[in-house]
């Protein structure tokens, strides 16, 4: 009960800066970080508690996208109407992969590689066939209305994206005391034992990539009513699935906050060093490359089990020394 009392004070906070903040620079910066966390959370319900660490997490982004981009511009559809459609997409898409990959014991980096491939494979045909604009994409027509979900102002995107993390998080907070979030960490400790004890491991780690896929095609649904464009290099390449799985292991894969913690971690940083650095080419990124390594070497957990990992570091100096 108390995950869900943090969640929904995180929601009333979240909602009051978007209701009564004007400043446009603000609005955008929740928004992205919204939009990451989510992408994070949805990596993190597959990689952080089932322990099936994926690389291709922009397959699912790239179903949800187009699924919503095509049957609005093709098939006429509402926005609205089409998003539960385009979920559907992103979840049948992942069910065929798991079902061929976990069926056959495919697991570790060679489930990692393998949705990787799967990406790359939906990128060439998105860029091969018509009905997704082959290489010039597709660019969604500007109608400006609730009805339409295209909103005047950004406010009505952050609570909308608001309302997709706060079911992410919600499910997210209830894997964490079901018995369903105890079979997935049981399979991602020793999937042998959890067998042994009658866990169907297949069954579970298929629940979970749905779940997985559920909110990353969500995310790529959203993408496309915020920036009205998608193309195969933006909806299937490799930048989606490492912002995905970056943002869950800086802030902490197997956690609640942790992938919104490395999410809003990430963008202030990216934020900062683009402002400091920005008329040096380049200098931004080698900083921000060098931040995310030290978060890795000296906090392994994640931010958001930064006290722990800290204080595991000083004792094992103290060990050595002594």
């Amino acid at each position: 009960m108390r995950d869900f009392i943090h969640i929904a004070v995180f929601g009333i906070v979240v909602a009051a800066i978007a209701l009564f903040t004007q400043s446009g620079v603000m609005l955008n910066f929740v928004m992205l970080v919204l939009y990451a966390g989510l992408l994070s959370t949805s990596w993190n319900l597959l990689g952080g508690f089932a322990g099936q660490l994926s690389f291709g997490h922009a397959l699912f982004f790239g179903m949800g996208a187009y699924t919503q981009s095509i049957l609005q511009m093709s098939a006429g559809f509402n926005p609205w109407l089409a998003l539960p459609l385009a979920i559907l997409a992103g979840v049948a898409v992942a069910l065929m992969v798991g079902g061929l990959t976990f069926r056959y014991g495919i697991r570790g980096s060679y489930f990692a590689l393998v949705t990787l491939a799967f990406a790359e494979v939906f990128r060439i045909l998105a860029l091969s066939v018509p009905i997704t604009g082959a290489g010039v994409g597709l660019m969604l027509p500007l109608r400006a209305s609730v009805s339409n979900m295209q909103f005047a102002s950004q406010q009505g995107y952050v609570l909308l994206i608001l309302a997709f993390v706060l079911v992410a998080l919600c499910v997210t907070a209830w894997l964490r005391h079901s018995r369903l979030g105890a079979y997935m960490q049981a399979v991602r400790d020793n999937e042998a034992a959890a067998r042994a004890i009658g866990v169907n491991p297949v069954r579970v780690k298929l629940a979970a990539i749905a779940l997985s896929a559920t909110f990353m095609s969500a995310g790529g649904a959203f993408y496309v009513q915020v920036f009205h464009y998608i193309d195969p290099g933006i909806a299937f390449g490799s930048a989606i699935s490492v912002e995905a799985l970056v943002g869950a292991i800086v802030g902490g894969a197997g956690t609640l906050w942790g992938p919104m913690l490395g999410a809003l971690a990430l963008h202030t940083l990216s934020d900062l060093t683009r402002n400091l650095f920005g008329e040096l080419p380049g200098i931004n990124l080698v900083v921000y490359g060098a931040v995310l390594v030290l978060i890795v070497m000296f906090l392994p957990r994640g931010v958001a089990g930064s006290g722990v990992s800290v204080r595991d570091w000083f004792r094992r100096k103290e060990g050595n020394r002594g």
